[in-house]
C-alpha cells in the first residue's frame, strides 16, 4: 500500500471529497484507486478563520510501483510502513528466577504484557491496591479529604496515568512505530477504535480503570503473577563494582524473592524508593522538572480563542492549547498536561501535602479547561549539591501548600486578576473551580518559590495574548503542580540494564525516561526487549 500524508481538506468537506482529493495527488483514474483507510486525522487550526483537517492516507492501488516511481520526489508519497510488532524470543534458562516487574503503572504494564506474551511469565510487585479498590482510596481523599499513603492518584494498579486524562500521543523517537503497537493492545483491551487514527488520541479516566483490568487478566493468563500491597525496601546483591549483580529482592511482608533480572518501573512519586536506591548506590543524577500551578479558564473561552465560529464543531472537539513563555530571569514557563473539559485532582501521595494534577473523561465536556502552568526547576541552580534535591524541592512547596489550603488537603487558589495584581484573594468569581476536595482563597507566594511567581506574572500577559481570555480575572490559579516529571534519572547501559547493578533495568516515568502514558508503555516495551536479550 501506498501511503500519503498532509493531504488538507475544509473542514466540512463532503464524503466522497477524500477519495477525489487521493486520486487528484496521484494522478490516476478512479479504477486505480482499489481502497483507501484513514491513517491518522488531524487538524491544523493556526488560521482560526481557516481551519483543515489534515489527513494520512494508506492507499491500494493497481499499480503501485509506477506511482511511486512517478512520486518518487515527494516525501509524503511513501510505502505504508510495516507496523507490526515482533516479540522477542527468548528462554528463560532452566532454575533461573522468573522475570520481575516493580510498578504497574502504562511502563510496568506493558513491561509485563511484553514478557507475558514472550513467555516468560513475569512477577509484578505493585505497592498500591487494584485498581478498584485504588479507586475507593482516591475518591476518598477527593470526596472526604482522607489519604492512603499506599493507594492515591500516585500509587496502585495503572499507576499516575489512570487518573489523568489518558493522553495517548508522545513526542518521542519511534521508528520502530511502538507507540502504535501500546495503542493497539489499548484498543484490544477496550479502548475506542479512533486511538488509531486521531492525532491526539485520549480514552479519559473510567476507561482506563477497565482497560487495566483487561490487561492484569491477560498476563494473568498468560502465566504472569501480581502481588498487590507489596513494597520492595531492598536488594540482595553479590559482587562488586560493574561486577555487582542483583540477586533478590527485600519485600515488605519480609520474604525475600529471588530475582536476578528487574524492570523498575516505579513512576515519578515513589521517594521512599529512590531513597533505597540512592543507599544501595544505583547510580543516578539530578534531573530537571517544574513546579506551577493549574490554571481554569472556562472551556467555552479556549474553545472560542482556537476555533473561533468553528468552536463547538463535532470534528473538533474541546480545544487545546500550547503555550510557552521565555521568562527574564532565565526560567521557562509552559503548560503542561492540558485537559479540555476535564477537572483539577486532588494527587498528594504523602500525608501534611498538597499536590495538584489535572484529568478528564472521554467525553471532555466538563465545564472548566485546566492546564499546568508550570516553570522549570534546575538542579545546578536549585539543589546543585544533592542528588535528591528534587525530591526535598518538591516537598517543601508541597507541605507549603497544605498550610496554605486550610491543613485539611483543600488547595490554595487565587484568581488571576488578583495574583496579577500581588493581592491575596479573599473571594471567587464566575470560574468556579473543580478541585476536590475544595480550595482555600488565600494568595500562592505563599507556597510556590519566587523565581516561580515572577516568571508566571510574566508569562501569563504573554499567553494572554496568544489565547485570549486564557487569563482573564476570573480565572483559577490553584496550587501546587510539583510532579511534571521525575526529579532523578537513573543511569542505564546500552543493553538497559544499570551500570552499578546489572540486572536492573530501569524504566519508564520514574527513571527519568518517559513523560506520559505512551512514552512509558513505549519504553516498557524496550525495558522488556532488553531483559528477554539478557537471557
Amino acid at each position: 500500500m501506498i501511503r500519503i500524508t498532509e493531504l488538507r481538506l475544509p473542514l466540512d468537506h463532503a464524503a466522497e471529497a477524500l477519495r477525489d482529493a487521493v486520486l487528484a495527488r496521484l494522478n490516476i483514474a478512479s479504477e486505480g484507486l482499489k481502497s483507501l483507510i484513514v491513517a491518522r486525522r488531524g487538524y491544523d487550526a493556526r488560521k482560526r478563520g481557516h481551519i483543515v483537517l489534515v489527513y494520512n492516507v494508506d492507499c491500494d492501488v493497481a499499480d503501485e510501483a509506477a506511482i511511486l516511481a512517478a512520486h518518487a520526489s515527494d516525501q509524503h508519497i511513501r510505502p505504508t510502513p510495516d507496523t507490526t510488532y515482533h516479540l522477542p524470543e527468548a528462554t528463560l534458562p532452566e532454575g533461573a528466577p522468573r522475570p520481575v516487574v516493580i510498578g504497574a503503572g502504562p511502563c510496568g504494564i506493558m513491561a509485563a504484557l511484553t514478557l507475558a506474551q514472550a513467555g516468560l511469565k513475569p512477577i509484578i510487585i505493585e505497592r498500591g491496591k487494584d485498581v478498584k479498590a485504588r479507586t475507593v482510596d482516591t475518591f476518598a481523599l477527593w470526596r472526604k479529604s482522607v489519604l492512603t499513603p499506599e493507594s492515591n492518584v500516585q500509587f496502585g494498579e495503572g499507576g499516575a496515568g489512570t487518573f489523568s486524562d489518558g493522553k495517548l500521543y508522545s513526542g518521542v523517537s519511534d521508528s520502530r512505530h511502538l507507540g502504535r503497537h501500546v495503542l493497539e493492545e489499548f484498543v484490544r483491551a477496550g479502548a475506542p477504535e479512533e486511538i488509531l487514527t486521531i492525532s491526539k488520541p485520549h480514552i479519559g479516566t473510567f476507561r482506563l480503570v477497565t482497560m487495566v483490568m483487561f490487561i492484569r487478566a491477560e498476563i494473568e493468563r498468560l502465566g504472569g503473577e501480581y502481588r498487590f500491597e507489596t513494597r520492595v525496601e531492598g536488594f540482595e546483591m553479590d559482587g562488586e563494582g560493574a561486577e555487582r549483580r542483583l540477586r533478590g529482592l527485600h519485600l515488605s511482608n519480609g520474604e525475600t524473592l529471588p530475582a536476578e533480572r528487574v524492570i523498575l518501573a516505579v513512576g515519578h512519586s515513589a521517594r521512599d524508593t529512590f531513597e533505597m536506591l540512592r543507599e544501595a548506590h544505583v547510580e543516578m543524577d539530578p534531573k530537571p522538572f517544574s513546579c506551577g500551578v493549574r490554571i481554569e479558564p472556562p472551556q467555552s473561552v479556549i474553545d472560542v480563542a482556537r476555533f473561533g465560529a468553528s468552536a463547538g464543531h463535532e470534528m473538533l472537539g474541546a480545544a487545546d492549547y500550547k503555550l510557552v513563555h521565555h521568562a527574564s530571569n532565565g526560567r521557562a514557563v509552559y503548560s503542561f498536561c492540558m485537559c479540555p473539559g476535564g477537572q483539577v485532582v486532588a494527587a498528594t501521595s504523602e500525608e501534611g501535602q498538597v499536590v495538584t494534577n489535572g484529568m478528564s473523561q472521554y467525553s471532555r465536556a466538563e465545564r472548566n479547561a485546566n492546564s499546568g502552568i508550570v516553570v522549570e526547576v534546575k538542579p545546578e541552580l536549585d539543589f546543585p549539591d544533592d542528588v535528591l534535591g528534587g525530591m526535598a524541592f518538591q516537598r517543601q512547596w508541597e507541605k507549603a501548600a497544605f498550610v496554605a489550603g486550610g491543613s485539611n488537603y483543600n488547595a490554595p487558589a487565587q484568581r488571576v486578576g488578583d495574583f496579577l495584581a500581588g493581592r491575596s484573594s479573599t473571594s471567587l468569581g464566575d470560574v468556579v473551580p473543580s478541585y476536590q476536595p475544595g480550595v482555600t482563597p488565600t494568595d500562592l507566594t505563599l507556597c510556590l518559590p519566587p523565581f516561580v511567581t515572577d516568571a508566571i506574572r510574566e508569562a501569563l500577559p504573554q499567553f494572554e495574548r496568544k489565547l485570549r481570555g486564557f487569563s482573564m480575572d476570573d480565572a483559577i490559579m490553584t496550587g501546587v503542580e510539583t510532579r511534571t516529571s521525575s526529579p532523578i534519572r537513573l543511569r542505564r547501559d546500552r543493553d538497559g540494564q544499570s551500570p552499578t547493578l546489572r540486572g536492573l533495568f530501569p524504566a519508564g516515568e520514574g527513571a527519568g525516561y518517559a513523560g506520559g502514558i505512551l512514552s512509558a508503555g513505549i519504553d516498557g516495551i524496550r525495558a522488556a526487549e532488553w531483559l528477554a536479550a539478557s537471557l
